[in-house]
């Protein structure tokens, strides 16, 4: 089995898609809480067993809710 690349010199803002981890640290809050926006901004994104989040959709989401 072949192992995942990291890019750890890539900013969180620059990425389309972000891990379940970077969402958590993109939003500030924990796991739950991380993938409920995730599923309620309709970001989530599954290919395989890895699950990734859409970043645009978040952040329009989280806009939306906010404002």
């Amino acid at each position: 089995m072949n192992t995942t690349q990291k890019f750890n010199g890539v900013d969180i803002q620059d990425k389309i898609t972000i891990t379940t981890s970077e969402l958590q640290a993109m939003l500030s809050c924990g796991r739950y809480s991380a993938v409920q926006i995730g599923d309620l901004a309709k970001a989530r994104i599954q290919i395989g067993k890895r699950i990734f989040w859409n970043v645009e959709k978040v952040k329009s989401y989280i806009n939306k809710v906010s404002g």
